[in-house]
């Protein structure tokens, strides 16, 4: 798990959580606000999910040792 994913998982839970209040305290500001926000996230944890599947692609499949044998 990378910092960009940690991060937007981060931005997507307070995002809900604005959301949420939002809604119980029929604040239609801060409830779009706080979809703004968890879409934000989402958008983050994306990158860091493509750069993590970048990484994984990259790697060989086995050890370079065992390839040598």
């Amino acid at each position: 798990m990378n910092r960009d994913q940690i991060k937007g998982r981060m931005e997507q839970a307070k995002g809900k959580a604005k959301e949420v209040t939002g809604k119980v305290t029929d604040d239609e500001s801060l409830e779009w606000r706080g979809r703004a926000q968890k879409h934000a996230g989402d958008m983050r944890a994306d990158y860091g999910d493509a750069k993590e599947n970048i990484d994984d692609a990259l790697k060989p499949d086995t050890p370079p040792r065992a390839r040598d044998r």
